[in-house]
């Protein structure tokens, strides 16, 4: 992994804690683990436990303008919806929990390395290192909620997750649910301006 070792948090089910959020935070109460099914016509995302079982689901309908999806728990039970505004400058998803509560996620700041998404309506952020592939989700204390890694170069867009506050787990899996298709929506725009920007220098 050479010099980006120290940043990217990323490991498999089975894998001891990251030893940077262990150093930082401590170990952490619960840790999921995200596959995305590819090649379906609904985007579908399984999220496991340590001991791979199914706790939550998320679909997506296939097509959708504002990418709606929902995200329910291994019996079936509602746990989230969100859906993507269209047409705005920053990425912005509202989602609405099972309770009634309602946030967005917007983007703040895009650099080459650093990312900043705001969760409004919670007053929580989450901040992202692009180059090692993590993110971090702070409360409004400052305390971290949870630690979210990616997976490098990966097919089924692999992401796992350390919970250190569970009693935000169902927030906190909506959160992530969001985050993989803001990551998805960007690679998709790179890809598509890349292939623009080939095309215009033949």
């Amino acid at each position: 992994m050479g010099v980006f070792s120290k940043y990217i948090r990323y490991r498999e089910v089975g894998e001891q804690a990251n030893v940077n959020n262990v150093e930082r935070f401590g170990e952490p109460v619960r840790s999921l683990f995200t596959t995305t099914k590819v090649f379906t016509l609904h985007h579908h995302i399984d999220i496991t436990d340590a001991n791979e079982n199914i706790v939550y689901q998320a679909n997506t309908k296939f097509p959708s303008l504002h990418d709606k999806t929902d995200v329910t728990d291994a019996q079936g039970n509602h746990v989230a919806h969100i859906e993507r505004k269209f047409f705005t400058l920053h990425q912005r998803h509202f989602v609405t929990m099972a309770d009634g509560t309602a946030f967005q996620v917007s983007t703040e700041l895009w650099h080459l390395v650093k990312d900043i998404n705001n969760i409004e309506g919670l007053g929580w952020q989450l901040r992202g290192n692009i180059a090692g592939l993590n993110f971090e989700l702070y409360d409004t204390d400052e305390s971290v909620i949870a630690v979210i890694g990616q997976k490098l170069l990966s097919m089924h867009d692999k992401y796992c997750i350390d919970i250190y506050k569970p009693e935000h787990e169902p927030t906190v899996v909506a959160i992530l649910v969001t985050l993989q298709h803001m990551m998805q929506d960007r690679a998709t725009s790179s890809s598509s301006s890349f292939s623009t920007s080939t095309s215009s220098g033949n």
